[in-house]
């Protein structure tokens, strides 16, 4: 099941999305058919739920079956419908992993820059934007703006010390985020926050994907610029898998219901040609991962 957090009407909801144009308002659907649940306002709320929230959500999909002339069920493509990202304001920092992909790590220096361990770094909640949304190019201060196709997780319970063996069971889901970059920002100040951190240098979505619902050990990430395809690698050549990401940043820090975790970019980003093709205005970034969905957005013209 896929879920979305939209714009109904002006009111944020939850809602499934059932095919590529069209979502349930689960909140909505929910009263009509009288269940006791009485489904969250925000995808946050819906993460603490966890467990419950999904079973509740699965079955109201289901009766909603071929009701589509309903009040709850609703075309994304009217005027009064909005997507948002799943997240719109995290509440803490995107924890992200560098150089997760041996290619890309050797596209960005050489094979000596391939980690040992994970490479962590986070970007500040503020970058979010949605998918369609346009991605702001900052000329006043940068001429090198990257894009990084990848994977985020979202965290569906609080753990420390959580075993990759066991790492399945802290997921809620996973979505598609763009990790938009600064190079030039990221050179100059020797880390990664402030370049990775400029507004809407994260956009994300649309849709969270339930953890059940796909196999993450293997699905392919792709990512084209205008009709050029630029990025295809499967999670199969991830160096940190999934689980044991999560199994190292939980080893000193506890995670939260809502926290997101990017996983890593495969190579084919800008920096990594000779000469760079960096993102001008105008240009539109895709994302795609079949399983998870397609995740859109265009850099601002000036």
């Amino acid at each position: 099941m896929k879920l979305v957090t939209a714009s109904i009407d002006g009111q944020e909801k939850i809602a499934a999305l059932i095919d590529e144009t069209t979502i349930v308002d689960l909140k909505a659907a929910a009263e009509e058919r009288a269940s006791s649940y009485i489904f969250p306002g925000t995808m946050l709320e819906a993460i603490v739920d966890g467990e419950q929230f999904i079973k509740e959500a699965r079955e109201t999909v289901e009766w909603v079956g071929e009701k589509t002339n309903s009040g709850f069920v609703y075309n994304i493509d009217t005027k009064d419908i909005v997507l948002r990202a799943p997240l719109p304001k995290p509440q803490k920092n995107i924890m992200c992993a560098g150089k997760n992909y041996a290619d890309h790590a050797k596209e960005m220096g050489s094979e000596a820059d391939i980690p040992t361990d994970p490479i962590i770094f986070t970007k500040s909640p503020t970058t979010v934007i949605a998918a369609d949304e346009l991605i702001t190019p900052h000329r006043e201060v940068t001429d090198s703006v990257d894009y990084e196709g990848e994977i985020a997780l979202i965290i569906g319970k609080k753990g420390n010390h959580i075993q990759a063996t066991e790492a399945h069971e802290y997921i809620f889901g996973y979505t598609l985020l763009n990790d938009v970059t600064a190079r030039d920002i990221q050179k100059r100040h020797k880390q990664f926050f402030l370049g990775k951190s400029l507004d809407t240098f994260c956009p994300m979505g649309p849709a969270v994907v339930l953890a059940d619902d796909v196999n993450i050990e293997d699905v392919t990430l792709k990512t084209w610029v205008n009709d050029e395809l630029r990025q295809e690698a499967s999670t199969k050549d991830l160096i940190f898998s999934v689980p044991k990401l999560i199994e190292i940043i939980s080893r000193g820090m506890t995670l939260e219901p809502g926290d997101i975790i990017a996983t890593g970019t495969p190579a084919g980003v800008g920096a990594g040609f000779q000469p760079p093709k960096f993102l001008r205005p105008g240009d539109q970034v895709t994302i795609e991962v079949e399983q998870i969905g397609r995740l859109s957005n265009k850099v601002a013209r000036d």
